[in-house]
């Protein structure tokens, strides 16, 4: 299954895609940069800056900063990851930046349900956004 990522809020596709990566399923997440996080954006960006500079490097905690890896680990928080059938699940996902070569042919599955567009109000930031405020180097 590939799974389209644009405009997506990150906790709805992160739900979705954890919960199909435990039965089973090989998910492939393409465009991570634009998925969105809601709330205002200067409190998120507070928010991820503090948890980014807490412990030390060698023992972390560790946030990444490149929006692939930064996807799939808040995906790793939905999964029972310490235990077998976790780790499995979380070596069934896989995330992209922008659309890879050999997936371009295929289709994009797009989650109607979980897109900024049902959102109520319009706070809410993007995760290249955030990926670059933590010091990635993205276009």
């Amino acid at each position: 299954m590939i799974i389209d990522a644009n405009n997506i809020i990150l906790g709805r596709l992160g739900t979705y895609a954890a919960k199909k990566a435990l039965l089973g399923e090989k998910i492939d997440i393409v465009n991570c940069e634009s998925c969105m996080i809601t709330g205002d954006k200067k409190r998120v960006l507070e928010d991820y800056k503090r948890k980014f500079k807490m412990g030390t490097p060698k023992k972390g905690p560790f946030f990444y900063k490149m929006p692939d890896r930064f996807v799939k680990r808040s995906i790793r928080g939905m999964l029972p990851y310490k235990k077998e059938r976790g780790r499995n699940a979380f070596d069934n996902i896989k995330c992209h930046i922008g659309v890879p070569e050999n997936l371009k042919d295929q289709k994009l599955e797009a989650l109607k349900e979980a897109t900024i567009e049902k959102l109520p109000n319009l706070k809410y930031i993007s995760v290249k956004e955030i990926c670059n405020q933590m010091g990635a180097n993205l276009k």
